[in-house]
């Protein structure tokens, strides 16, 4: 089984263009999903299909 590739908030911010607070206000209003957490950490993890998802929201796709 291979581990899958798990990105930090910055370096999803990075991808999409626009800032680490805006991923964070996006998630509070409804308009991205929440992220899971990082079980030991509690930080957000995001998988590759998750910035594929955020990047077809942020285009307008849905």
């Amino acid at each position: 089984m291979t581990k899958k590739q798990r990105y930090t908030i910055e370096r999803v911010a990075e991808e999409l263009g626009i800032s680490k607070s805006t991923i964070l206000r996006y998630e509070k209003k409804g308009i991205f999903p929440r992220s899971k957490r990082n079980p030991i950490n509690k930080w957000r993890q995001y998988t590759e299909e998750d910035v594929r998802r955020l990047k077809r929201i942020c285009e307008g796709e849905g």
